[in-house]
């Protein structure tokens, strides 16, 4: 379940070029356009009646939770960039898979319920696709305050949700680059997001998603 975070001793536990490292303005960015859309989704469900709220996301039950955990999505996002040291370009072709599962399951809301066992999910598979190294399961059920098990089962609802459609092509990862640009700009604010993001897994051609642990070390758990 995913809980409150204990940061008592985990800035000790990082190299100094991890805690010395700037934060991307990927994350900001998709952040806020996550935390909009999180919260007009919630104001939706509290305006219609129960039945009606559970055929809305149905397909994303699996990633409900009991309650909405009380780490914000800016602070969940800086969390797992800082301790799995995914490339920044997977927080974009993370968002792209979410976007994905809204256009094939469009009964489906992303909620303060399932964004986070969403984000953790996609961006763990994203890594898988487009990082060289990275880190496997268990370590991203820590980072993401889930049990192993559980991610488990999240990330083969998430590939089957999108019919293994988890490549993306350089040119659709532009695409959505501009429009969580567009999207940050719309509210007063100038953020662009890194070129160097785009990674040179980003392909055209169809590539299978790795499934080997690469590393066994794990940071430290969300407290209870």
């Amino acid at each position: 379940m995913l809980a409150t975070i204990d940061c008592s001793d985990l800035h000790s536990r990082l190299e100094p070029d991890q805690t010395e490292q700037a934060t991307p303005r990927v994350l900001t960015i998709l952040s806020f356009v996550l935390e909009k859309l999180v919260s007009r989704n919630d104001k939706l469900i509290e305006g219609v009646e129960a039945g009606l709220t559970f055929q809305l996301g149905k397909s994303l039950s699996a990633f409900h939770g009991v309650r909405a955990p009380s780490i914000s999505i800016a602070k969940y996002l800086e969390r797992i960039y800082k301790y799995s040291t995914c490339s920044p370009s997977c927080f974009v072709v993370g968002y792209v898979y979410i976007d994905r599962l809204l256009h094939k399951h469009p009964d489906s809301l992303v909620i303060s319920l399932n964004v986070h066992r969403l984000l953790v999910t996609c961006l763990m598979v994203a890594s898988k696709m487009l990082d060289d190294v990275h880190y496997n399961n268990a370590f991203y059920a820590r980072v993401g305050g889930v049990s192993n098990a559980e991610l488990n089962r999240l990330e083969l609802e998430l590939l089957f949700l999108l019919d293994f459609g988890v490549v993306v092509s350089s040119r659709v990862f532009e695409s959505y680059c501009s429009h969580l640009e567009k999207e940050m700009s719309m509210n007063g604010t100038c953020h662009k997001i890194e070129k160097p993001l785009i990674s040179s897994n980003i392909v055209d051609d169809v590539t299978e998603i790795s499934v080997e642990d690469t590393h066994s070390s794990s940071p430290p758990m969300l407290a209870d």
